[in-house]
């Protein structure tokens, strides 16, 4: 597995965003049955940065909370049977991984979130970066059926890592208390 992180941003979080990170993405591609070691690439950037790439690749002129850039073409979400036959349009050669894709957040847009859904920073990272997975994934929400599945996936990922926003209201009020 190879997950690259990257930050253009300066991080102040008060926690192991690289730890979360990797979680959620091991966490997904477990929950996806990914048969396969694979490869993530992750930028954490800024609000400006990611309206230019929003722009550039989606011909959107504004800023977004996070871009998916899916490496691979899936007929069904999440069906990895037919990567095998096009090994070199998938697979690095040299590590043998699938190449899954590149996802981009918007650490400015990531912690606003967070304060405007009344959760964690953790909760809101852990979110789009699960959010993401399942678009590398094949999954989309560009119809209210697939909305709603894409939804029940993402609370799904995050509920095995303890992560949803009720467990995330119980351990901020928990903080406050002590």
């Amino acid at each position: 597995m190879s997950i690259e992180i990257e930050t253009e941003v300066e991080i102040k979080l008060d926690f192991d965003y690289t730890e979360l990170i990797t979680a959620v993405i091991n966490e997904a591609l477990a929950y996806v049955e990914c048969p396969y070691e694979a490869s993530v690439n992750v930028l954490l950037t800024d609000k400006e940065a990611i309206r230019e790439m929003n722009r550039q690749y989606r011909e959107i002129d504004r800023s977004t909370d996070v871009l998916s850039f899916p490496m691979v073409d899936y007929e069904i979400p999440a069906d990895f049977s037919r990567l095998e036959e096009d090994p070199d349009a998938y697979f690095d050669p040299d590590s043998g991984e699938l190449l899954l894709g590149d996802i981009v957040i918007s650490m400015e847009t990531m912690s606003a979130q967070a304060r405007e859904y009344g959760h964690t920073e953790k909760r809101e990272l852990a979110f789009l970066v699960a959010h993401s997975m399942l678009h590398l994934s094949g999954y989309d929400h560009m119809e209210d059926g697939e909305r709603e599945i894409m939804e029940e996936k993402q609370e799904a990922i995050l509920r095995r890592l303890h992560l949803t926003r009720e467990e995330q209201r119980i351990c901020q009020c928990d903080a406050v208390d002590k």
